[in-house]
């Protein structure tokens, strides 16, 4: 009989504004733990370049990387969602989905505080189709729907 346990599974939810790091730090944690990496812009930039709208990509992109999620988390894997998570809602569903799986629930926030920084950033990355080229430079698909906005408070608030 072994006395080794089996190291409990995780869930991972990533926050922060883009351009602070979640996607660099998730793929680290990925790696260190062994878990599987779900980047919700991948899905995001997926449908917008099937000509889906921008609100509504947004909304579709959720729900698969929840299903996506949950399908990881049968199969035993531990997860990582790489996300803004600008919404309590979204945090709402990543700690009742890790707890209806019995794994532990981690939040881990990115920040920046200097937004010179994080534009500089957006500006040097190779951006998805869903993701800014700049704090005041939104997805092209998301022009219409960002109109008016102030970006920079925005990334401060």
């Amino acid at each position: 009989m072994s006395t080794q346990q089996t190291p409990q599974k995780l869930f991972i939810q990533m926050s922060g504004a883009p351009g602070s790091g979640k996607s660099t730090i998730a793929r680290l944690l990925g790696n260190s733990i062994s878990g599987v990496v779900i980047d919700h812009d991948i899905f995001r930039s997926t449908l917008l370049e099937s000509d889906v709208p921008f609100d509504q990509a947004a909304r579709i992109a959720y729900q698969l990387q929840w299903a996506l999620a949950r399908d990881v988390m049968k199969q035993g894997c531990s997860v990582i969602i790489d996300s803004t998570c600008n919404f309590q809602q979204v945090l709402d569903q990543g700690s009742a989905l890790a707890q209806q799986h019995g794994f532990a629930y981690w939040y881990v926030e990115c920040k920046v505080q200097d937004v010179d920084l994080l534009d500089q950033r957006l500006r040097t990355r190779d951006p998805m189709t869903s993701q800014r080229t700049g704090v005041d430079c939104p997805p092209a698909a998301a022009q219409s729907a960002r109109a008016g906005e102030d970006s920079r408070a925005l990334f401060k608030k």
